[in-house]
């Protein structure tokens, strides 16, 4: 549990922007900063939820690579879907927020019961 210690990027730390939301740059560093806890946590186990993470922060940040002025927030790049009429669309930048958050709240679940001494992976996932 010590490793979760040394993570440069944090979500805690990143600045919302007043009526901008959250700044894309930070919060994929955050997201990117995760990737090497999963490998500690079970490299086999994790295998699958680290592709489906990964792959979700790459498509925000092709996203966010295209234009990084334009969408420096993550409210920015889903109002441009959105607008565009492709948010829902397969493997937009928006979808992959939403399972990206879906992954991180699944994360936060599991680790919170880590803590709280649960001590058998599959009960706690």
């Amino acid at each position: 549990q010590s490793f979760l210690l040394v993570l440069d990027t944090r979500f805690s730390d990143i600045e919302l922007r007043e009526e901008e939301g959250i700044p894309t740059e930070e919060f994929l560093q955050s997201c990117y900063a995760i990737v090497p806890v999963l490998d500690k946590l079970g490299p086999t186990v994790f295998a699958p939820v680290k592709m489906d993470f990964v792959g979700n922060i790459k498509k925000i940040n092709q996203k966010f690579i295209t234009d990084k002025e334009e969408f420096d927030t993550l409210q920015k790049i889903v109002l441009h879907e959105v607008n565009a009429g492709v948010a829902q669309v397969r493997n937009s930048a928006t979808e992959a927020l939403l399972w990206l958050k879906r992954g991180l709240k699944f994360l936060k679940g599991f680790l919170t019961e880590v803590k709280n001494g649960e001590k058998n992976i599959q009960t706690a996932l």
